[in-house]
């Protein structure tokens, strides 16, 4: 994410020190400077400078020290920073600056970075569903090379009893639900390996159940493969499922568990951690 004239968030540029704020950007009416200078004051701070003297920050941000001293005191005041006379640092309170941003990330938005890692360690495309009805909704996906002969984005829909993202959300129903859906759903054919049969169906809903994941072999389609995994709220109740998928012809089957499983895993655990973490946040801020 940028500030102002380009520059991230949450570090200061390379050669801060040497090249402190200027005046190059161009400013218009509605641009408040001075709440510009107070974020920079605040990103003076990182894990190599932890604690700075007033002349430091004044240095590090090149605003003159009386400008640096009516930022700092104001900050200390406001319960964001500490001084011990001689040196300032943060204080947990500085959390609640992000805690907004935090609890407003959607499950996509807190995925899709854990995804992208995800797809670039394993070179296969991954995805993230939900249950909607009968079927599985693609709710984020990162592609590597296309599989499918069907093009697959955001809100595309599948039935869920044929793919492996869709029969860990199954599996994770209550009985009862289950029995309903397997008494409505026709279980049809889409390829000669789908699953057409509710009894055969409820077996391996079962096993994946046991397991804690779930591996289909071309029942969407001739040729595609795919490992899928839950993914848990805090209260340990499954939301959604995490998928990657390859080609037939590229991994065999016990090489897609020995290979995807556990990057597979790790992922959705990341996923839940910085989700359970962002619901916290909304609950509760630090107080400081």
């Amino acid at each position: 994410m940028l500030g102002a004239g380009g520059v991230a968030w949450g570090a200061l540029p390379s050669g801060a020190e040497e090249a402190p704020l200027t005046n190059e950007v161009s400013y218009d009416g509605d641009y408040v400077q001075s709440l510009e200078r107070g974020l920079l004051v605040i990103r003076a701070f990182d894990a190599d400078h932890p604690r700075l003297s007033l002349s430091e920050v004044a240095a590090r941000t090149g605003l003159s020290r009386a400008a640096a001293r009516r930022f700092l005191h104001t900050l200390v005041h406001l319960g964001y920073m500490r001084s011990d006379g001689s040196k300032f640092s943060l204080r947990p309170k500085i959390l609640e600056l992000g805690y907004a941003y935090l609890s407003s990330l959607t499950l996509p938005e807190v995925a899709m970075p854990h995804l992208e890692e995800l797809v670039a360690q394993v070179h296969e495309s991954s995805s993230v569903c939900e249950l909607d009805g009968d079927d599985v909704v693609y709710i984020a996906r990162v592609p590597t090379k296309r599989i499918m002969t069907v093009t697959i984005s955001v809100g595309t829909r599948f039935p869920a009893y044929a793919t492996s993202m869709g029969r860990v959300l199954l599996a994770a129903q209550p009985g009862e639900w289950l029995e309903e859906y397997l008494a409505s759903t026709s279980l049809r054919g889409l390829t000669g390996h789908t699953i057409t049969n509710p009894a055969a169906l409820r077996s391996e809903l079962r096993k994946i159940r046991a397991r804690g994941w779930a591996l289909v072999d071309q029942e969407l389609e001739e040729g595609l493969r795919s490992l899928a995994a839950p993914i848990r709220d805090a209260d340990g109740r499954v939301i959604a499922a995490i998928n990657v998928s390859t080609h037939a012809g590229r991994r065999t089957l016990d090489g897609i568990v020995e290979d995807l499983l556990q990057p597979l895993l790790a992922t959705a655990s990341r996923i839940e951690r910085d989700l359970a973490s962002s619901r916290a946040s909304a609950r509760s801020p630090s107080g400081g």
